[in-house]
C-alpha cells in the first residue's frame, strides 16, 4: 500500500485563529497547533492538534513545563519499574473495556479500536465509552511522571484527507475528555492525528481494517 503523506487540512474556521507548527514527538513529522488559548475545545468544534499549552513548544517544553508544575523526572533503574507498576495498574482497570495494552520498552501504549469508542463515521466518543476514559484517566493521574500522545489512525476506505480529520478530530475527542475538569492536566499532552499511513494491519481485509481504526495513548516515562 502506497503511504500517503498529506496533511488533512479540513478544520473549521474558529479553530484556525492562532494556528501554528508543532513537531509530533511521535513521527518526528510536523504538524498543525491549534492551541492558542492553551485549552481543548472538543471535536464539537474541530481538531485541536499539538501541545496542548502554550508552553509546550516541543517535547523539551513539555518536559520543562512538568518539571515547572512539580512533577519530577525519572532516572535509572527507576523507569523500568515505574512503568511495569503502571501496566499492572492499567491491565486491572482495563480489563473487558476493548482496550488493548503493549508494551515497547519502557513505553506503553493503549490501543482504543474504533469500534467501541465511536460511532461509524463519526468522532465523538460514545457515552458508553467515557467510563473507560475515566479508568484511564484515574490512572493515569496516579503516574504523573508519564507524557501521553493520543494519535488518531484510519484505515484506507475513502480519500485520504477525509481520513486524516477523521483520524484528527477522534484523537481530539479522546484528549478532550481526558484533560476535561478534575481529569489529567493538559501539559502532559500531546494530539496528532495520522490519518491511513500507519496500518497495523492489512487493508485488504475487513477484519484488518477494523484494526487499523483506532486511537492509541503512548505513555512515555518523564526522564531527565
Amino acid at each position: 500500500m502506497i503511504k500517503k503523506t498529506a496533511i488533512g487540512l479540513a478544520l473549521t474556521g474558529a479553530l484556525a485563529l492562532g494556528a501554528c507548527t508543532t513537531t509530533d514527538p511521535y513521527t518526528g513529522m510536523p504538524v498543525r497547533n491549534n492551541t492558542g488559548t492553551g485549552v481543548l475545545t472538543g471535536a464539537g468544534v474541530g481538531a485541536v492538534l499539538g501541545y496542548l499549552t502554550n508552553t509546550n513548544k516541543g517535547e523539551q517544553g513539555r518536559k520543562n513545563a512538568l518539571i515547572g508544575a512539580g512533577i519530577g523526572a525519572l532516572a535509572g533503574g527507576a523507569v523500568g519499574n515505574y512503568m511495569d507498576r503502571q501496566q499492572a495498574d492499567f491491565r486491572r482497570s482495563l480489563e473487558g473495556s476493548g482496550v488493548m495494552i503493549r508494551r515497547n520498552g519502557d513505553q506503553i501504549v493503549l490501543v482504543m479500536p474504533s469500534d467501541v469508542t465511536f460511532a461509524v463515521d463519526k468522532s465523538e466518543v460514545q457515552p458508553q465509552f467515557t467510563r473507560v476514559l475515566d479508568d484511564v484517566a484515574r490512572t493515569l493521574n496516579a503516574y504523573p511522571q508519564t507524557t501521553i500522545d493520543v494519535v488518531g489512525h484510519a484505515d484506507s476506505s475513502g480519500p485520504d484527507d477525509y481520513n486524516q480529520t477523521l483520524s484528527e478530530r477522534r484523537a481530539s475527542s479522546v484528549a478532550g475528555y481526558l484533560t476535561g475538569p478534575g481529569r489529567v492536566l493538559p501539559d502532559r499532552v500531546f494530539v496528532a492525528g495520522q490519518g491511513e499511513r500507519q496500518p497495523i494491519a492489512s487493508n485488504d481485509t475487513a477484519e484488518g481494517r477494523a484494526q487499523n481504526r483506532r486511537v492509541e495513548i503512548i505513555l512515555r516515562p518523564l526522564t531527565r
